[in-house]
Order: structure tokens, then C-alpha cells, then sequence
């Protein structure tokens, strides 16, 4: 199987989620890392160096065999299937991966409005406005569906759904979003718990240590 993983040359979670599933696996890929330039090429075209389709002109993209694959939670369950961290054979399982998933992706919608916002200051107030209401009502929820007897997210093992936490979680934690402070996840253990867990694993520091800057913030877990 030829499978290109295509995105930008950084850490996020939409792509991490699928890339990291993929190198856990020990499935081969090509790690495409695009350039700005690159990006908005596919943003007004859909197309990358004429070669490459991007549907709905989106990243990240995955093509399986030359054909495009687009949407985070699409991509995350192909690769995880590959990868053996989603639960094909357990229905209740892979829903409960899949709601994780689509919980990252409402938080990355709540934070991507504020990045609309010019005004430095404006979108400081944007921020904390949201930190002090509808974020942490969130993020209060996902701590509440946590059991904490449990070391992962889903089962006893972990799946694509830990990796799109950790991921999201060290994004918001990582002091790179002005008006959200670094602490946010200090109130909330069992969240923390599942990051630590995951930023613990050998093959997640294997692929850290293949791939992040040295100086790269991956998160404050830490209390």
C-alpha cells in the first residue's frame, strides 16, 4: 500500500493523530511536510504541485494509493484500523474513540475563532473570555468521562483516541495561545493522567525524538 500523509511541518494534532498511529504500526508512509507557500496553493486550488488532489481543499490529507482521503476523524480511524488503535472489532469501543475525536475537533473550532482576530489585544480578550466559559465547560466534561481506574480513554490499551488528547491538550497548554494560560489542565488529574500516560509511551518518545524541535513545548502535564 503507497500512502502519503500530507500537511504542515508541524506537530498538530489533526495530523499527529494519524502520523503517529501510522509509525506505531510500523506502516510505512511518505511524511509529506508541505510549505506556507504550498499550503495556500491547496487552499485556492485543491491541488498540490499538480500531482496531488486535496479534496474540500483541506489538510490534512491523506492519499491511499492515489486516491485523497480528507477530514481528521476520517483519516485518524484509517490509520488507526492500519495501525491496530482502533477497535474494528468492538462497536461500543470504536464510539467511544470516534466521540474523543470529534471532541478534539469541536475544541480546535472553538479556539480557531479567535484566530480570526487581528488585533493582538482583541484576540487576547477573545481568549480569555473563552478560557473562563465555554472551554472549561468543556474541558470539565471530558475530565467527567474519564474513568479514573483506567489508564486510556477507551479499554486497556491505547487507541487514536489518547494520541488526539495529548495532542490537543499540550496545544492548549503549551503557552503558544495567548489568553489561555499554561496551568489549564492542573484542576483536572484525570486528564492529565491520560497526556502523561501517552508522553510516557516508548514509541510516542520515539517518534518525539524523531520528529519535534528539542525546544518544542509538548504540554504542562506536570504539577
Amino acid at each position: 500500500m503507497d500512502l502519503v500523509f500530507i500537511y504542515l511541518d508541524i506537530p498538530f494534532w489533526r495530523a499527529e493523530v494519524g502520523r503517529i498511529a501510522l509509525f506505531m504500526g510500523n506502516v510505512s508512509f511518505k511524511d509529506l511536510r508541505i510549505t506556507r507557500e504550498e499550503f495556500l496553493e491547496i487552499k485556492e486550488n485543491g491541488k498540490l504541485n499538480a500531482k496531488y488532489s486535496i479534496p474540500f481543499h483541506q489538510l490534512p490529507c491523506l492519499v491511499v494509493n492515489g486516491k485523497s482521503i480528507a477530514q481528521t476523524a476520517g483519516i485518524a480511524r484509517f490509520c488507526g484500523k492500519l495501525a491496530k488503535l482502533y477497535p474494528v472489532e468492538d462497536n461500543v469501543s470504536s464510539g467511544l474513540v470516534d466521540q474523543y475525536i470529534d471532541f478534539a475537533t469541536d475544541i480546535t473550532v472553538l479556539i480557531s475563532q479567535s484566530s480570526k482576530i487581528i488585533d493582538a489585544g482583541e484576540k487576547r480578550l477573545s481568549r480569555e473570555k473563552l478560557y473562563k466559559n465555554e472551554l472549561t465547560k468543556r474541558i470539565l466534561m471530558l475530565e467527567k468521562s474519564i474513568n479514573k481506574e483506567n489508564n486510556w480513554l477507551v479499554g486497556f490499551n491505547i487507541t487514536i483516541a489518547d494520541i488526539a488528547i495529548w495532542r490537543l491538550m499540550g496545544w492548549l497548554s503549551s503557552n503558544n495561545l495567548d489568553g489561555i494560560p499554561d496551568d489549564i489542565l492542573f484542576k483536572y488529574p484525570k486528564i492529565r493522567k491520560i497526556c502523561l500516560n501517552v508522553d510516557n509511551h516508548p514509541q510516542i518518545k520515539a517518534w518525539v525524538k524523531k520528529t519535534y524541535p528539542k525546544d518544542y513545548n509538548r504540554g504542562n502535564f506536570i504539577k
